[in-house]
């Protein structure tokens, strides 16, 4: 009876000194360095670029991708892409890209060929809900999305506020800040009251007020729109109004347009030492049906960050107005005056 009773004190020892051992070897849960101001610190250069697009492609089933999926879906951007793709980073010690012969456009890109992963998880889609993947479009958004995109060359206020470096390719500035398939980094700057993020294109920053959370005037609307912040735990939250329905958000895999009483809603969470989780809402009851949400990773690059120079009225826009009206007169039945 002593022996059992030894014994079974030995395993009780033995099973919660292992339990014990068990919990020690349970990684605690990630917690974010602070800055000067007692702050989770943010601060550094990020990267947003992957494969996965804004709204999901029809070739996937599921928020989480198969590995067959994300090679499928690898192979036809490559093929899309042609030669003006490279999937490492370029080295400035080295001469100038290939010339394109083939390709749909004339751009070399520079981005990471995989899908972007949330949780060790690989995402069809940066949208999360709906279920679905896909933009909850009204009859109103789907018109304002689809003049959006119908411009003209009737003068430099009809032509796309990109191609004016009013706001960059695939809009990567925001909000919210989407990936592109180029010069897709960011800096973000903490100071007290204040949280900046320095947008590589179109060389933007982003001001955050953290201390006054008021909002401009409804009939002002800037290209960023308005953006305050607050802390909650170790997650910055950016509450911006006042967006711009003059400026359009595209993206991989579909755009849309804001109405005038838009609210985005982003959070910024350190999860890692070189990642951060980026999630935004849009709540904007006339262009859409549902408040809907996405979340997108961003990864730590190596600074610095160079000028992205585009310039607003630049040469090509006189140049492309002054096509357009040389079109027009050859369509014109009357015959144009000749040459002097």
């Amino acid at each position: 009876m002593r022996i059992s009773v030894l014994l079974c004190a030995a395993i009780a020892t033995a099973s919660a000194a292992g339990a014990a051992q068990s919990a020690d070897l349970t990684p605690a849960p990630y917690r974010a360095p602070r800055n000067a101001q007692g702050e989770p610190d943010l601060q550094g250069v990020w990267n947003n670029t992957a494969l996965t697009f804004l709204q999901r492609p029809p070739i996937f089933k599921a928020l989480a991708a198969t590995d067959k999926e994300e090679a499928m879906m690898i192979a036809g951007f490559k093929q899309f892409a042609g030669d003006i793709i490279s999937s490492a980073p370029i080295d400035p010690k080295l001469g100038p890209p290939p010339v394109v012969k083939e390709a749909p456009q004339s751009d070399f890109l520079e981005m990471d060929l995989h899908l972007g992963r949330v949780g060790g998880e690989r995402r069809s889609s940066w949208i999360v809900d709906p279920v679905n993947g896909r933009l909850p479009f009204t009859d109103a958004g789907k018109k304002a999305d689809k003049a959006a995109e119908d411009d003209s060359f009737e003068g430099p206020e009809t032509r796309p506020t990109s191609e004016r470096c009013l706001t960059a390719v695939g809009s990567p500035e925001g909000p919210p800040m989407m990936n592109t398939g180029f010069n897709g980094n960011y800096q973000i700057v903490q100071a007290p009251g204040f949280v900046a993020i320095h947008i590589e294109m179109n060389h933007d920053v982003r001001i955050i007020r953290m201390l006054d959370r008021a909002h401009l005037p409804d009939a002002i609307h800037p290209w960023l729109g308005d953006s305050v912040g607050w802390w909650e735990g170790d997650t910055l939250v950016v509450e911006t109004t006042n967006l711009s329905p003059k400026a359009p958000v595209s993206s991989l895999g579909g755009g849309f347009v804001f109405s005038s009483h838009a609210k985005l809603t982003e959070r910024f969470t350190r999860t890692a030492q070189d990642r951060i989780l980026y999630e935004f809402a849009v709540d904007d009851p006339v262009n859409f049906t549902q408040v809907w949400r996405a979340q997108l990773p961003m990864r730590a690059a190596k600074g610095p960050i160079y000028e992205y120079a585009c310039h607003e009225g630049n040469y090509s826009l006189p140049n492309a107005l002054s096509g357009a009206r040389a079109e027009e007169r050859m369509k014109s039945p009357v015959a144009p005056p000749p040459a002097p």
